[in-house]
């Protein structure tokens, strides 16, 4: 008899942990091979962890709610299969933190970058330990302190949850936030009061007031959209399309597709075979941007936004877009976004999006200014298709008639992205709405 340790496996691009929201077998249990043994939530998606091997459950290491790091031990299993105690790696205090900090890089931009890649983060002189102390700091919880104005009489009053009470990086981030709350910050150079650092106040809350706790998916997509404002400098640049051609054939044509495919012929996946055509014309939009090192992508993954029940927000992402046609993407389209909707999608089938496409026009918003998903470098948001005067010009001269017309909004990101080629972009794809071949027919 042996013991198998159950860790969090890899769950994909650019997810380094996840939530335990329920066990699904406890102490004392036995596991067949492949049975679900808890299940896992990220931002992206939810998913279970089974077991590779048969046996009893005889640990668990963590409760619900708590967060895990892929490749944390989560369960211990004894099992017949294994001849010795499989013991899990003792991490190094000293190298642990860099590690949760830049985790490796996919080999997918590996095998695209031969130069190496540069940290994006500004350079800080470390922090030397104040003269006599014993208690140990690693290399990055002393940038921090450097770069954050810390002195080293001053680190040694934060208090420390690592082991020997060691000070951990959510210890002296902790600790500046606390800091912060109190009153002016120190500048990070001069280690002085600046006159401009916000001070953080806490809302007023009366007796009617009603308190409400953000869900777990809630606080996710609050960190990652603000990670994205913090990351990449926004600029938008809005295009009117005017798509009353586009609209007549589908009206015309949306029975016969249905007849023929079994699938509803909505508006997204045509947007998005125009968004297709305009990334091959402008293909720096779809790039990542990491350090100082721009990926370009080959393959073209659209991400689109879809809307779930409960008022959060979800991104499926149709792989390989640009070898799909316009047949291909409408079923891709319903697929994943009903799929979506009843909490079904695969963890690989919300990670390896190239640029996201929202269609807010489904709410009725004209337009808006959406937020790029990182680490892509632009998104397009669709407005509503309403019915506007507008003139219209004829050889014959001009009058003012009804026509349909939307909103594209397309937010890029300004450290690579230009405003001539964010604004060329969303014109192209305006070009290909409006010069949609009505011909097609089903």
């Amino acid at each position: 008899m042996g013991k198998f340790m159950l860790k969090l496996p890899s769950m994909g691009e650019s997810v380094t942990e996840a939530t335990l929201t329920a066990w699904l077998k406890e102490v004392g249990d036995t596991i067949e091979i492949d049975d679900s043994v808890l299940e896992v939530a990220t931002d992206k998606v939810d998913s279970d962890v089974p077991s590779d091997v048969s046996g009893t459950l005889i640990e668990k290491r963590f409760n619900v709610n708590d967060v895990i790091q892929v490749g944390d031990v989560i369960a211990v299993i004894e099992s017949a299969a294994i001849d010795d105690v499989v013991e899990e790696p003792i991490p190094n205090p000293a190298t642990t933190e860099e590690e949760e900090e830049m985790p490796p890089l996919p080999e997918e931009i590996i095998s695209m970058v031969e130069a190496p890649v540069v940290a994006s983060k500004p350079e800080a002189t470390p922090l030397p330990t104040k003269q006599g102390s014993t208690r140990f700091y690693s290399p990055l919880v002393r940038n921090i302190a450097a770069t954050e104005g810390i002195s080293a009489e001053e680190l040694e009053t934060v208090p420390g949850t690592g082991e020997s009470s060691r000070v951990t990086k959510k210890d002296i981030l902790a600790y500046l936030e606390e800091r912060a709350k109190g009153g002016t910050l120190p500048n990070k150079t001069t280690n002085t009061p600046s006159q401009f650092a916000a001070v953080s106040t806490p809302p007023m809350v009366s007796g009617e007031d009603q308190i409400i706790e953000m869900s777990r998916m809630g606080k996710l997509i609050s960190a990652h959209m603000t990670e994205s404002k913090n990351t990449s400098v926004h600029v938008q640049s809005y295009v009117e399309a005017d798509v009353t051609d586009l609209w007549d054939w589908r009206e015309k044509t949306k029975g016969q597709f249905q007849e023929r495919e079994a699938e509803k012929l909505t508006f997204t996946p045509i947007f998005i075979s125009a968004i297709i055509h305009a990334l091959k014309e402008f293909p720096l939009l779809n790039s990542s941007l990491i350090g100082e090192q721009i990926i370009q992508k080959r393959n073209i993954n659209i991400g689109m936004a879809t809307a779930l029940g409960d008022g959060n927000l979800i991104v499926p992402v149709i792989k390989n877009a640009d070898h799909l046609n316009l047949v291909g993407l409408a079923k891709a389209v319903n697929d994943l976004s009903n799929r979506a909707r009843l909490n079904q999608l695969q963890p690989e089938e919300v990670q390896g999006g190239t640029y996201t496409v929202t269609n807010i026009g489904n709410f009725g918003s004209i337009t808006g200014t959406p937020i790029i998903n990182q680490p892509q470098v632009g998104i397009i948001a669709l407005g509503v298709i309403r019915k506007m005067p507008a003139v219209i010009e004829t050889a014959d001269g001009d009058f003012v008639g009804i026509r349909r017309k939307m909103i594209l909004s397309h937010s890029y990101d300004h450290r690579i992205i230009n405003g001539a080629m964010g604004g060329q972009f969303v014109k192209a794809v305006a070009n290909y709405l409006e010069q949609w071949d009505t011909s097609i027919t089903f």
